[in-house]
């Protein structure tokens, strides 16, 4: 079976909408204009590159990053190549960009579930708040990647479902702490 992994950058207080400067939302870019830059506490997101075998990304998510990841190529060569999944119930095949490589359709979280019990690596879930809530929420999420930056933001879309379900128990496998205050926090989900 194949390990889902959900990878985010999060605020302090769970916020994890917009970190890069998308449009619509009041604290926008936040992880570049009020945390100082460190490289080092950026290493996870190389490693995820080349340890990712598939990207899972929501439709909104997919709309926002195709038209711009084709063309950083430097940043984003490893992810350029690798095959990807959309979940959306609305998203029709000619609605896909034909320059950023293999790109499938999934209707529905259980096809998500079908895809992980196929042979491969990992698979990568960027952004995608409500794709990663529904995911969660369903028990298919393996593990978490965080930079929590040291900000409370207060509103905001959150990492984590609101959903009332059972007490989820987390192991932390990996953990490092940076100057600019950010921490690298690696759970894997515990099985019962």
């Amino acid at each position: 079976m194949r390990t889902l992994i959900i990878t985010a950058f999060v605020s302090l207080d769970g916020v994890m909408e917009a970190p890069g400067g998308e449009e619509g939302y009041r604290n926008s870019g936040w992880t570049y204009q009020n945390v100082a830059f460190d490289p080092a506490a950026y290493e996870l997101k190389g490693r995820e590159q080349e340890e990712a075998a598939a990207l899972l990304l929501g439709r909104r998510s997919y709309e926002a990053f195709a038209p711009i990841w084709p063309t950083m190529t430097d940043d984003f060569a490893r992810y350029n190549e690798l095959p990807k999944y959309v979940v959306s119930e609305s998203l029709r095949n000619e609605d896909l960009v034909d320059d950023w490589g293999p790109i499938a359709i999934l209707r529905s979280v259980e096809e998500v579930a079908l895809l992980k019990e196929t042979e491969g690596g990992p698979i990568l879930v960027q952004g995608s708040g409500t794709l990663g809530h529904a995911l969660a929420d369903a028990g298919l999420v393996d593990r978490y990647h965080l930079l929590v930056f040291p900000l409370l933001l207060g509103a905001g879309k959150r990492l984590f479902s609101a959903a009332d379900r059972d007490a989820q128990s987390l192991a932390l496998v990996e953990h490092e702490s940076y100057g600019n205050g950010i921490q690298k926090m690696i759970y894997d989900v515990v099985r019962s």
